[in-house]
């Protein structure tokens, strides 16, 4: 079975999926679970997954923040688990998940690990939104530098949330412009759809993804303050 196939069932639902990766046993789980997190299965990405940073994720999309925080106990202080930290924190509501996030980006730099690199910047760009939009549209400006020196697309979460802080700047056009290409380019039932979905307008779209994700509302709780 390739990735097509499975992508393809678990769009489908939980039980097609399930009965997809079973019929195709010499499937790696690893890379199963990590395809069911990336569609917005996180129950299944733990059901299949033994590793902590993909089990750490998919709690966090549940709003686990406390499972997740045991899962990343034994990590050390690298880029993806600091970032995981620092999205727990900021899912919890606590004032330190900035400082957090500042520490994440700084490793991802440090490793030179871009994906990370663009996740820490988005996720700080979601902590300034409230209090800062224009801070927060140059913090997002680094994640779209490290797309176009990788060659590249930005990122569909870090677009997200660029279109909202956008909007907060009066940039009404060119935020609906970047809405449209986050929700092109987000997975289904994924962050990254909800947020796309409702800097579009469309929020009853967002909540029936979200559902379906079974996403935490902290996920959007910086839209709210």
């Amino acid at each position: 079975m390739d990735a097509a196939r499975l992508a393809a069932a678990l769009d489908q639902g939980e039980d097609q999926a399930q009965r997809a990766f079973a019929a195709a046993p010499g499937w790696p789980a690893e890379a199963a679970a990590a395809l069911a997190l990336q569609r917005g299965r996180p129950r299944l990405a733990l059901a299949w997954s033994r590793d902590p940073l993909i089990r750490a994720a998919a709690h966090l999309r549940l709003g686990a923040v406390a499972e997740a925080r045991r899962e990343l106990a034994s990590l050390s202080d690298a880029a993806r688990p600091a970032l995981l930290r620092a999205r727990a924190g900021a899912l919890a509501g606590e004032s330190g998940a900035e400082a957090l996030a500042v520490q994440a980006r700084l490793l991802a730099r440090q490793e030179g690990d871009a994906g990370a690199l663009v996740a820490a910047a988005t996720l700080l760009g979601e902590l300034l939104l409230p209090t800062d939009p224009r801070l927060s549209l140059r913090t997002l400006a680094e994640g779209l530098k490290v797309a176009e020196l990788t060659g590249q697309e930005a990122d569909a979460h870090l677009l997200a949330v660029l279109a909202h802080a956008q909007r907060a700047l009066g940039a009404g056009p060119k935020a609906g412009r970047t809405a449209e290409k986050a929700l092109a380019r987000s997975a289904p039932r994924s962050p990254a759809r909800v947020l796309a979905l409702l800097a579009c307008g469309q929020s009853a779209e967002a909540e029936a993804e979200a559902q379906a994700g079974e996403l935490a509302p902290g996920w959007w709780r910086f839209l709210t303050r």
